[in-house]
């Protein structure tokens, strides 16, 4: 008899090699012999998302490849088993949060308002579009231009405009006194899909509770992926906001960050803090 486990590693690779077709849920289930419903919840045991969502990332990932080779929306689209490019478009803006134009693009025609702003835990680097906030790193040691050139690698062909004036009205409401999260703030980020996946979940963890990296490699359904959860927190491009300084060490240590432990470990504080006002 078959377990479960041999069922979804079935199904995994029925839906990898039919991407193009865009199967059905129906099809899915049959291929491995269950009904849709009960292979729906058990799929979802074991991966952590739905059949649906795991087809869409394996959608995004064929299409993306296709504009990568600077061929057209519209034949990404068909290549990608999809009806058309209004179906790319929506997945595109549902997960990357850009369309398809910007991602082959790279960013451009985006114009990111970017700035310096004095905070709590030292100078951050705040880069924002009119679709959320895009950028948000710290620079030490007199070094402005360090910041700068990782946030336009990021995004290579954004256009920057310096407005201070927007990423101070930005950072105070981040930073809003008696406000214990920030208020009507959105995101747009890039990055591959398993990225893309790790920050969302950032996102679940509350103000002042701390998780392990094995625990976020546990809830986004690959337990065995501590090494390359890591690596996907680490590329956090909007520190704080997306709240890779909650993550941990198993043993209880704060752990390595990007901006510095020491950092890392003032914002931990600094929640706790305010979950306690």
């Amino acid at each position: 008899m078959e377990t479960n486990y041999q069922r979804i590693s079935q199904a995994i690779e029925f839906i990898s090699s039919q991407v193009t077709r865009q199967p059905s849920l129906d099809e899915i289930a049959g291929a491995v012999g269950l009904s849709p419903d009960h292979f729906q919840r058990v799929f979802k045991e074991w991966v952590g998302i739905s059949p649906k969502r795991f087809l869409q990332y394996l959608t995004i990932g064929y299409a993306k490849q296709v504009l990568d080779e600077s061929r057209s929306v519209l034949e990404a689209s068909f290549s990608a088993g999809l009806s058309g490019p209004g179906r790319l478009h929506d997945l595109f803006i549902n997960i990357e949060a850009m369309t398809p134009g910007e991602y082959k693009q790279k960013g451009w025609p985006l114009t990111i308002k970017y700035g310096y702003q004095d905070t709590p835990f030292g100078t951050a680097l705040i880069g924002q579009t009119s679709r959320g906030i895009c950028w948000w790193s710290f620079q030490d040691g007199g070094q402005p231009g360090n910041a700068f050139m990782e946030m336009q690698e990021r995004w290579p062909g954004a256009v920057f405009e310096n407005d201070d004036m927007a990423v101070g009205e930005t950072a105070e409401v981040v930073f809003k006194k008696n406000e214990k999260s920030p208020n009507k703030i959105t995101l747009l980020v890039q990055g591959t899909n398993f990225q893309i996946k790790v920050w969302d979940a950032l996102l679940y963890i509350p103000p002042s509770r701390l998780v392990t990296y094995g625990d976020l490699a546990r809830w986004i359904g690959h337990p065995a992926s501590g090494r390359a959860v890591g690596n996907a927190v680490g590329a956090n491009p909007v520190s704080l906001l997306i709240p890779c300084h909650r993550v941990i060490r198993s043993l209880g240590e704060t752990g390595n960050y990007h901006w510095g432990a020491l950092r890392k470990k003032a914002m931990i504080a600094w929640e706790a803090a305010r979950e306690n006002v």
